[in-house]
């Protein structure tokens, strides 16, 4: 909400993140950014990665978004996230509505 109120709305969702990692450090939060999972199909391992945003504590995946409204393909997204993760926990937010919005996303 901090990063929200500061920013507003408008900027690509890389600045958030970078504000956000400002604040993870700030408040002592443990995270990885841009953690890559790997996808395997049949016993063979895929070319293609998935790369979630954020993981926080090793037990929260977080996504991003700077859009105009969530879509369902996001929802799916993040489940897809946290099913190639083995996480069962999941906040997708966005930053490009006038007030944030997200979803708890719970696999």
């Amino acid at each position: 909400m901090e990063v929200h109120r500061e920013l507003g709305k408008g900027f690509n969702e890389i600045v958030y993140s970078d504000a956000l990692e400002i604040e993870f450090v700030d408040n002592n939060i443990n995270y990885s950014r841009e953690k890559t999972f790997d996808i395997n199909y049949k016993g063979n391992l895929l070319p293609h990665k998935y790369k979630a945003d954020f993981i926080i504590e090793d037990k929260i995946i977080l996504e991003l978004k700077a859009i105009s409204c969530l879509h369902p393909a996001n929802i799916k997204q993040t489940l897809n996230y946290l099913a190639i993760s083995k996480l069962k926990l999941g906040l997708l937010i966005n930053f490009g509505e006038d007030s944030l919005n997200y979803k708890r996303i719970v696999l």
